[in-house]
């Protein structure tokens, strides 16, 4: 066999092991979920704007935007953030250092979920929820051009977006160890209060091959 056709072959292993390594089953629980949450999201903030003033249409609207922001900030942060203080908060039992550990150890699937998902999902309804604010505004205002007003709105909802994300990432990027921490004790209390994980323990059993007993290491 040439060097040529050893090159390729090698290729196909390294092809096949990557798909085989692809998180699949990431990819497919995210689709279900981020589609269960649109639908919710999508009920609740229709019906919370279908008859509520313009002020509280307003109000939604900015809520809505900032749940996006905030969660764009998250996933940032445990995408940057560093493991190594949190082995050591560990080491020392200080509550919420084990799920920090977890979520920078799930940085793909936390950043993921929180900067496509939720993200994706704020701008659609922020979308949706401008549309009801402008049919709201034209039947009170039956003179209003509401082709002006929509690109206005539009605007407003863009650079509102696009500006608080901005100045999250900045936050995210210099505060990652903060964020990750909070969201941790968060995520520990939950843990605590309503035996609720949200994350997965990562855990691998190792196998003693001498002792025949099988331990239990974090990765």
């Amino acid at each position: 066999m040439n060097k040529t056709k050893r090159k390729k072959i090698n290729r196909i292993k390294i092809a096949i092991k990557s798909i085989k390594n692809y998180n699949f089953k990431w990819i497919i629980n995210v689709t279900i979920i981020t589609f269960i949450l649109a639908i919710g999201m999508s009920i609740i903030s229709e019906a919370l704007l279908r008859n509520a003033s313009i002020g509280i249409a307003f109000l939604v609207l900015i809520i809505i935007i900032f749940i996006g922001i905030v969660f764009d900030l998250i996933g940032i942060a445990v995408a940057t953030a560093d493991q190594r203080p949190f082995n050591a908060m560990a080491s020392k039992r200080i509550k919420g250092a084990k799920e920090a550990i977890r979520l920078i150890q799930n940085a793909g699937p936390v950043s993921n979920f929180c900067n496509d998902v939720i993200g994706d999902i704020a701008g659609i309804i922020s979308g949706a929820a401008g549309a009801i604010i402008l049919i709201q505004i034209s039947k009170i205002y039956k003179n209003i051009d509401t082709a002006i007003f929509s690109i206005i709105l539009s605007a407003v909802v863009a650079a509102l977006t696009v500006g608080g994300k901005a100045f999250g990432k900045e936050i995210a990027l210099r505060k990652s160890k903060e964020i990750v921490f909070f969201v941790a004790k968060l995520l520990n209390w939950l843990s605590y209060k309503f035996k609720i994980e949200i994350l997965p323990n990562n855990k691998k059993k190792k196998v003693n091959k001498k002792k025949g007993k099988r331990d239990d290491c974090i990765i």
